[in-house]
């Protein structure tokens, strides 16, 4: 069996050299050249292979940079801790694999002016028209979209399952007899979420546009959206929120127009961010895992910078968690 004096004959350095290359030492002043070639030469004597592979997969993710293109500002960040969890699965998952995380941009109307660097890009949330990816990022196989819903096929992505998010909500509040559900949402981003609403309640026979509002995603907002739902001629008996910081405007509304809840109107909202389970009275909602969305992207560019060819889509799936808004029973 080769020894770590076998390598480091072959591969013209010290053995002191070839042991704290093999054991991954990061203090070690040697070129990348250096270290290719005694990972080589120890793969060629037989020298752990498994080991060895390992310590050559760290070692090439620990010479690679993502940069993290976030479709959102700071302050809708603040606002709506979704995109904030995403951002923090990337960061939990570089530093898990020993990618290096670069630049973190945020982005609002066209991508152009950015200039990512780096052998990566996460793209979270956003909406491009064709060529305009491209230009941030010309690599689609080191290019990951996470929360976008265009069909980019030749991207890899990761998804919330939100036809199976909006089947759960709104299965609930239709089990619990409901039938004019309202819906209110965020605007930009928040499409496939309306689209699902749309397509259930239609084939239950119950769909009315005139239960629709749509803003921006602060809880101001949704505050205003119930606001209108209660002055219009026809008042929803529940209330499906596409974000918990929207559910949460929508009920201080109910409040200050002496609504109880559920009794008077359910309520349901989207995401399960920490402050559902301690606004009164707790709200029901769909719990997403938009921290698992961003571990799972670097993962995918993980597996590209391995040698993955093919595209790979990634769909997290969500959990619905009844509490007492809705007037539903927990499982």
């Amino acid at each position: 069996m080769a020894t770590i004096k076998d390598i480091a004959r072959e591969a013209g350095v010290s053995a002191a050299t070839v042991s704290r290359v093999l054991n991954n030492d990061l203090s070690l002043a040697v070129s990348e050249e250096t270290r290719s070639r005694v990972f080589a030469v120890a793969g060629q004597l037989g020298y752990k292979p498994s080991r060895v592979r390992q310590l050559k997969r760290e070692n090439e993710l620990g010479s690679k940079t993502v940069s993290l293109l976030l479709w959102c500002s700071a302050e809708e960040e603040r606002d709506d801790p979704y995109y904030g969890s995403i951002r923090r699965g990337v960061e939990l998952r570089c530093e898990e694999l020993g990618i290096r995380l670069g630049q973190t941009l945020r982005g609002h109307s066209t991508p152009a002016p950015l200039r990512p660097t780096g052998d990566g890009l996460i793209v979270v949330g956003g909406s491009f028209q064709p060529g305009e990816l491209a230009k941030l990022h010309p690599d689609t196989s080191t290019t990951v979209l996470v929360d976008h819903y265009s069909e980019r096929t030749e991207y890899d992505s990761v998804r919330t399952h939100f036809r199976q998010a909006v089947d759960q909500a709104l299965g609930h509040l239709l089990e619990l007899g409901h039938r004019e559900i309202a819906f209110i949402g965020g605007g930009s981003g928040e499409e496939r979420r309306r689209h699902h609403y749309t397509r259930i309640m239609q084939s239950q026979g119950c769909y009315d546009p005139a239960l629709i509002r749509t803003g921006s995603w602060t809880s101001a907002d949704g505050y205003r959206m119930m606001s209108e739902l209660l002055a219009g001629v026809k008042r929803p008996t529940a209330c499906f929120a596409a974000s918990d910081p929207l559910a949460v405007g929508a009920l201080r509304a109910l409040h200050d127009h002496g609504i109880q809840v559920p009794a008077g109107m359910a309520v349901v909202g989207f995401d399960d961010i920490e402050m559902a389970a301690y606004v009164q009275p707790p709200l029901t909602t769909v719990r997403a895992y938009p921290e698992q969305m961003g571990k799972a992207a670097v993962q995918l560019l993980a597996e590209r910078f391995e040698g993955r060819e093919a595209p790979s889509h990634s769909m997290i799936g969500t959990k619905l968690i009844v509490r007492e808004t809705s007037g539903g029973t927990a499982d």
